[in-house]
Formats: structure tokens, C-alpha cells, sequence
């Protein structure tokens, strides 16, 4: 099937051709004979129910650097005139990302959103885990001090990071005697209005956490994200690299404790999070990992994904 199919990302000019998913993404939906535009979700407009964007059409893209992408000149697009609309704007998580799903809603009965618009409202990443039950560690989340105190107290090495933070900026590990908590709390307080969260450190981050990728709730490939010397955060932006890895029994266990709710609530393309046994995020907004993962165990997960946008189509 040859479908019309609008991205809603961040400039496709300052893209990484190495890192990238929504890249990989176009490219796949290229090959199959879509035809696709790009749009900033700072161009989406709501007018009397109806639902434009300033586009540009994507005339080619092709893994040449500089050149990865020959675009159209800017038009107005009817977003309900598009078959599929994928959502692949970078975190933060913040009233501009919840206020384009409430506008992205309102085309959701005539064209397939990816991921759903309303679940991913409904599911910030450190907060959807939070309802599956013997899958995080040990894990507060609030402002109050006294209890904050209290954890560190009863779990001695924690991890202190922002509820609705990404790319693990913010995160910071409070070892045993360490005496900037304090302060880190009043400066967490001068940033932030919403609770924060602390989970217990897990020493098993040093052989690195594993970024795992569900397709329409089914585990399809994983990477080990190892973090540089003296770092505890493994995460790409922060400089982590990626190894080849396969999924343990409990990962395939982690998988299928949230794989049914995923597929029920149009969540088609989502990362998880998982440092030893515990599952710490998982990611609905605009999850990564694709590319690396590819390289890695010669696969092409944005094949997979495009499959199941197309068996959901067919479905409807």
C-alpha cells in the first residue's frame, strides 16, 4: 500500500545519520512508496476542529552527509487527509508535548497516530512503570524532604534524577557520606515544580543498562549501553557506547509483563529501560536505539515497525 505519511520531528536538517531512528524510519517508508512531509510541532495549528501543519515535502532521503534530505517548499497540509502521523518530536516532556497530543486527538478516528497521542499523555516515562508491579527497584517519588531523607537512610546509595527529565540530563548518583543531597534538593526545588525521583543506585549500571526495543509490545532487539569511566549515567547523550547484547530470561520476562498494555494502547514503537533485573523507563515519546541495534545484531527494525503501521491500517 502506498500511504501519505506526515513526521512531526525536530528539524530534519540537524539530524544524526548515525543515531537517528525517525531517519531510518523515513528511509524504510521511502522504499515502500510512501509519500512523506515534515513538520515542527511549532507549525501544527487547530482552527474550528480542523488540523493543519506548515509542511515541506520529502522529496528524498538518502545516508549522505549534508545531503540527506531534498524537501519541497513549505505548504499547508491537512493532517486528517494523512494516512499515518508519526510523533517523533524529542522530549521534554513538558505542556508543549501534552498540549500537540491533545491537538493530534482530534485527527486520531480518520488517521493512525504513532504512537497513540492520548496513551502517550497518559504514560511519561518515569511514571507509566510505576503500574507494573515487581519491575522497578526500589523507587520514591515526591518533594518531601523528610521522606526523601528517609530513603537515603534505608538504602544508603541512591540516585536522585528529574520526574519529567531525557537523554539523562539531571540524573546524579549520592553515594554513602557523600554531603551534596542537601543542596542538590534546594536546587531541584529552584528548577522544578513537579516531585522528583530517587531510586535505590544499582551497581550493576557499570556493566552497562540496555536499551530494548518493543514493537507493537513484542521485544525485537536490545544494545547494552556501557557509561564512560567515572560516569554513572549510560545513556547515548551522555557519551555512553553501545555492545552487542542478547535478552536474559528476565528481560523477556520484563517484556511480557508490559507488552499486552502497550499493544492495547497504540503504543507501536517503544524503548525500555533496564539496568540488572530492574526495569527503570520506558520510553513512548520518542524512543532510540534502532540504528545500533541494527548494526549490531544485522537487523532493520524500522522494517519490523513499518510492518505492524501497516497490518494496523489494515486492521481499521
Amino acid at each position: 500500500m502506498s500511504l501519505a505519511v506526515a513526521i512531526q520531528m525536530d528539524p530534519i536538517e540537524t539530524i544524526n545519520l548515525d543515531t537517528d531512528s525517525t531517519f531510518m524510519m523515513a528511509l524504510e517508508a521511502q522504499a515502500r512508496g510512501h509519500t512523506l512531509y515534515h513538520y515542527l510541532v511549532n507549525q501544527m495549528s487547530l482552527k474550528d476542529g480542523r488540523v493543519t501543519a506548515r509542511a515541506r515535502a520529502i522529496r528524498h532521503v538518502k545516508r549522505e552527509r549534508g545531503n540527506h534530505a531534498e524537501m519541497g517548499p513549505p505548504e499547508t497540509i491537512d493532517l486528517d487527509a494523512m494516512d499515518v502521523v508519526l510523533m517523533r518530536q524529542d522530549p521534554p516532556f513538558d505542556m508543549a508535548y501534552i498540549t500537540a497530543t491533545h491537538i493530534l486527538e482530534h485527527i486520531q478516528k480518520k488517521v493512525l497516530v504513532v504512537n497513540d497521542p492520548v496513551h502517550v499523555r497518559n504514560a511519561p516515562e518515569k511514571l507509566f512503570v510505576t503500574h507494573f508491579p515487581h519491575v522497578l527497584p526500589p523507587t520514591l517519588i515526591t518533594s518531601d524532604r523528610a521522606e526523601i531523607m528517609a530513603f537515603r537512610a534505608e538504602h544508603k546509595d541512591i540516585i536522585v534524577k528529574p520526574l519529567f527529565g531525557n537523554g539523562g540530563a539531571g540524573v546524579f548518583h549520592i553515594a554513602p557520606g557523600d554531603e551534596n543531597l542537601n543542596a542538590l534538593l534546594e536546587m531541584f526545588t529552584g528548577l522544578y515544580r513537579e516531585p522528583i525521583i530517587i531510586q535505590r543506585y544499582l551497581p550493576e549500571i557499570r556493566q552497562g543498562d540496555k536499551r530494548i526495543i518493543l514493537v507493537d509490545g513484542e521485544p525485537v532487539g536490545g544494545v547494552a549501553r556501557m557509561p564512560q569511566e567515572g560516569e554513572a549515567r549510560a545513556n547515548f547523550h551522555a557519551g555512553a557506547s553501545a555492545r552487542k547484547t542478547t535478552l536474559t530470561k528476565r528481560e523477556r520476562a520484563l517484556c511480557a509483563a508490559i507488552g499486552p498494555t502497550l499493544k492495547k494502547q497504540g503504543l507501536i514503537f517503544v524503548g525500555i529501560d533496564v539496568i540488572g533485573d530492574y526495569m527503570t523507563e520506558i520510553n513512548v515519546t520518542s524512543p532510540t536505539g534502532i540504528q545500533e541495534i541494527n548494526r549490531l545484531d544485522g537487523i532493520r527494525i524500522e522494517a519490523m515497525i513499518w510492518d505492524a503501521i501497516e497490518r494496523r491500517l489494515k486492521e481499521r
